[in-house]
């Protein structure tokens, strides 16, 4: 097994504070499509350009979509054929308009 590796405490510091960073602007994203700020198609247009949105797990972002819950998120999924690991930036054509076609 091998050792991490020796950070100075300003980089850890830096990396503590870039996580945290993406954790908000995630739970901003999927407030937003709770509330319904933000439609399915906004946020995957916004993955294309969003480093952050892009890492985010399309499962999460199902689930937090008005009326859908974590049972029918992972039958969609599976349904379309998308891994539940899979993040917005892996998503393909087909998936993205199969996605949109049932949630928009």
């Amino acid at each position: 097994m091998s050792n991490p590796p020796k950070l100075s405490a300003d980089v850890r510091a830096a990396a503590l504070a870039k996580a945290t960073a993406a954790r908000r602007a995630r739970r901003e994203l999927k407030q937003m499509l709770k509330m319904r700020s933000l439609t399915l198609a906004d946020v995957l247009d916004k993955a294309d350009t969003d480093e952050t949105v892009a890492n985010t797990k399309t499962l999460s972002v199902i689930e937090s979509l008005p009326g859908v819950g974590k049972v029918t998120a992972r039958r969609v999924m599976e349904d379309i054929g998308i891994a539940e690991n899979r993040r917005l930036r892996g998503l393909g054509q087909k998936q993205r308009a199969e996605l949109l076609a049932r949630f928009d």
